[in-house]
């Protein structure tokens, strides 16, 4: 059973965790980490890209000029692709860049990320997250007293006004409610800072 430090607001140890069920015992699997993380940032895209085709281009009523004796090749419509501002061939058109992928997948891409995380010793977990106060300074000082260092995930079980404020216009700081996180936040970042609250309920959820 894996453990791992347990720490306050100011850094300091204040005693062990246990990291009970499977959620940090999974055995590595990048390729399944990566179809995950490939499958968010395909279901992210808008898909609103369009361009119009030949059929779409205002104008091209008429014929442009007559068909024979005029030594140019026959053409039909100002509308075909070799002219200015003629439709587009085969130009993007609105589409989803949905990629369903299986509970099961999911799960297992979640449970490694989160292993390997832990075997790469990112993972940091306090036993409670309060301001007080909107301040950004104090989140700051936090990060800084618990060694979360560049790029950061903070997750915690309840999200109030006060932590919200504090830590949003930090570069490079990201705030997610357990459960409600991806293989790629996890893996996006130098360091994961959870609260004892929400490592309990990620606990539940992939009991």
């Amino acid at each position: 059973m894996a453990k791992v430090s347990l720490r306050n607001m100011s850094g300091k140890k204040v005693g062990n965790l246990e990291l009970k069920g499977v959620l940090f015992e999974a055995a590595p699997n990048v390729a399944l980490m990566h179809q995950a993380v490939v499958a968010e940032q395909a279901n992210n895209r808008q898909g609103t890209s369009d361009t119009k085709t030949r059929s779409e281009v205002r104008g091209g009523g008429r014929k442009p000029f007559r068909q024979k004796g005029t030594g140019r090749a026959r053409q039909g419509t100002i509308n075909a692709p070799q002219y200015y501002h003629g439709g587009i061939v085969f130009g993007p058109t609105p589409r989803s860049y949905n990629k369903a992928l299986p509970k099961k997948m999911r799960r297992g891409a979640f449970m490694s990320a989160m292993s390997c995380r832990l075997v790469d010793e990112a993972i940091v977990v306090v036993d409670d997250l309060k301001m007080d106060k909107i301040s950004t300074k104090s989140a700051a000082a936090f990060l800084a007293s618990v060694g979360a260092i560049g790029k950061s995930l903070i997750v915690v079980g309840a999200m109030t006004d006060e932590i919200l404020k504090s830590f949003r216009n930090i570069p490079g700081v990201e705030l997610r409610v357990a459960p409600a996180l991806s293989v790629r936040d996890l893996l996006n970042v130098n360091y994961v800072v959870m609260t004892k609250a929400a490592v309990k309920k990620l606990q539940e959820v992939y009991a």
